[in-house]
């Protein structure tokens, strides 16, 4: 009813006028200077989803601060079904907001975006459908003030960039300790986005561009895909915002050293929102507007980049539809898979930047050099980018991975992800490679809950092992290959085991009396005397070993059947292919 009358009065005093002023945001009240509560963000989109019959708000799943997960679906076939949308071949775009609700920036751009497309103020193709999240993390956007980003240039009130546990959920895809990431599983493989945005607001240092962009990295994300974000998509994005008057660069990811000196592209790994999509087959972004340009100039630059992507889509939708459906059928047989990346720096673009000279002064509080720049000497130069990036460990996949059903929480998070499992039905004897872990390094400050392990070696050897009715296999010919890997083999930098799933395995649970095992191990090595042999050649060449006798006695203990088979050994197996694919 609401609708109709707007309609009416339209008509009779000027559709824009009367329907711009029913919708306004906060942000243009307040001209610029303000955004919205949690509160007001949600009450403005279920204004719209009432209102106009092609928006519908739907709950999914809740979050730490108690409170579910929005999704705003804006569907001009009304159909609001993503297995209806991909059966036909519709482009599937994804922004989510306030991640970091200390960066609001596209919370209201995406408010007006919406509201400007359902008012024929912006067009929007029809073969696209188009997601939003208004509020991502939502115990933070409630957690609001003015301090908790001391750097940053508006709005008046934002929220903090903690969770309502106090996570980053920005460094949460992968582990997903939260029930924010644990919800946004379940939506982004109900939804399978082809493009997925994250907004966000960039610091570091200064320079004049508002808006920064990290796209996904291309080698990572490979494919067809991976080739038109680099030659085609990545430049025309530049292009258009220069065209819009917002020159654009990418994160400037220069720490240690002086922007003009160029930087390497960042790597968002799966922990990251646009490294996870990317796993997926997925576009995917991060905008970062500058935090020390004012909140409507960051704003402003937010939502233009919004109706660049848009233009995108309406000329490379079907496109971009066409070659997600390739590299996810392409994902099922791949054999050799990626990890580990690092950047290549023999390659490199030349990228235009608009900076500030930067210097020293001393500082009024200690009297000491500090870092500043000046805004009174601007200047443009080009940069070099480094944005390839070449792999640092090959893995080939398995037929199948084999998990015991006691790793739950593993298995959980598999689900969760779209991954197929199949409980064995009956107790099954089975010949697979096994993982022992023989080092690795342990982070000595918590990093969001964990200690994480790095550079892990593993030690592989083939056993026959009978597994449990109800233990489960992974096969590995699923559109979620390149996730499995990634947290299954864990060698990997972002794998279930770098993230301290497993850490129960690298404790013993038994051990030995040294005064009665003497006589064990004495008796042990007579009955083995090419094992002897090894121990002496072991002392010969390690004088620790040599002069520390508990060191031998634990030593032979290692290689005897006492030692317990559970300790170091990691628990997801392999089942090889047997040379036949």
């Amino acid at each position: 009813m609401k609708k109709l009358l707007l309609i009416a009065v339209a008509c009779l005093f000027g559709s824009e006028i009367i329907a711009q002023e029913s919708y306004e945001t906060l942000f243009e009240k307040s001209q610029g200077l303000k955004t919205p509560s949690y509160e007001e963000v949600i009450e403005y989109f279920a204004l719209l989803a009432k209102d106009f019959e092609h928006v519908k708000m739907v709950e999914m799943g809740v979050t730490d601060a108690g409170l579910p997960l929005h999704v705003v679906i804006y569907d001009t076939k009304g159909e609001f079904d993503p297995g209806i949308w991909h059966d036909h071949d519709r482009l599937v775009v994804y922004i989510n907001n306030a991640i970091h609700p200390g960066e609001p920036d596209g919370i209201d751009a995406s408010m007006m975006l919406l509201r400007d497309i359902l008012l024929g103020k912006k067009s929007f193709p029809d073969n696209v459908v188009l997601a939003i999240t208004p509020v991502y993390n939502i115990g933070g956007h409630l957690n609001r003030g003015s301090h908790s980003r001391v750097n940053q240039n508006g709005p008046e009130e934002f929220g903090f960039r903690g969770n309502a546990r106090n996570y980053d959920l920005n460094r949460d895809f992968i582990k997903a300790d939260t029930k924010n990431a644990r919800s946004f599983h379940q939506i982004f493989n109900w939804m399978k986005p082809h493009v997925f945005i994250d907004t966000h607001v960039s610091n570091g240092a200064d320079y004049q561009h508002v808006m920064t962009l990290i796209s996904t990295q291309h080698d990572r994300l490979g494919g067809q895909l991976g080739a038109y974000l680099e030659k085609s998509l990545n430049p025309e994005l530049y292009s258009r915002m220069k065209d819009r008057g917002f020159p654009m660069i990418p994160y400037v990811n220069a720490y240690g050293s002086k922007p003009e000196d160029g930087w390497p592209q960042f790597k968002d790994i799966g922990r990251y929102s646009s490294g996870y999509a990317a796993l997926f087959k997925t576009l995917s972004f991060m905008p970062e507007t500058h935090m020390l340009k004012s909140y409507d100039q960051r704003v402003a630059s937010t939502y233009a980049l919004f109706e660049v992507f848009v233009d995108m889509f309406e000329r490379d939708g079907e496109k971009i539809v066409s070659m997600s459906k390739a590299d996810r059928e392409a994902v099922k047989q791949q054999s050799v898979f990626e990890l580990n990346h690092k950047s290549d720096r023999s390659k490199f673009k030349l990228m235009e930047f608009h900076g500030y000279e930067s210097g020293q002064k001393p500082s009024e509080i200690s009297g000491h050099p500090r870092l500043f720049y000046d805004r009174q000497k601007p200047f443009s130069t080009e940069i070099k980018y480094y944005d390839a990036y070449e792999s640092g460990l090959t893995i080939e996949k398995p037929k199948a991975y084999i998990i015991p059903q006691g790793w739950h929480t593993v298995i959980d998070n598999l689900r969760r992800n779209g991954v197929q499992v199949k409980a064995l039905q009956q107790d099954s004897s089975m010949v697979v490679t096994v993982y022992q872990i023989k080092d690795f390094q342990t982070s000595q400050r918590p990093y969001e809950g964990h200690f994480m392990h790095s550079n892990v070696t593993v030690e592989k050897s083939s056993e026959s092992i009978t597994f449990r009715k109800g233990d489960v296999v992974v096969m590995m010919d699923q559109e979620a290959n390149n996730f499995i890997i990634e947290v299954l083999e864990p060698e990997g930098e972002d794998s279930f085991f770098a993230w301290n799933y497993f850490d129960m395995i690298l404790q013993s649970k038994e051990g030995y009396s040294a005064y009665v095992f003497e006589d064990l191990a004495a008796a042990f090595l007579k009955e083995n005397p090419s094992l002897r042999q090894e121990l002496e050649r072991a002392k010969k060449e390690d004088e620790k070993l040599a002069s520390n006798g508990s060191a031998q006695l634990r030593w032979v203990y290692d290689r005897s059947p006492w030692k317990e088979k559970e300790h170091n050994r990691y628990p997801v197996y392999r089942l090889e292919y047997n040379g036949n694919r």
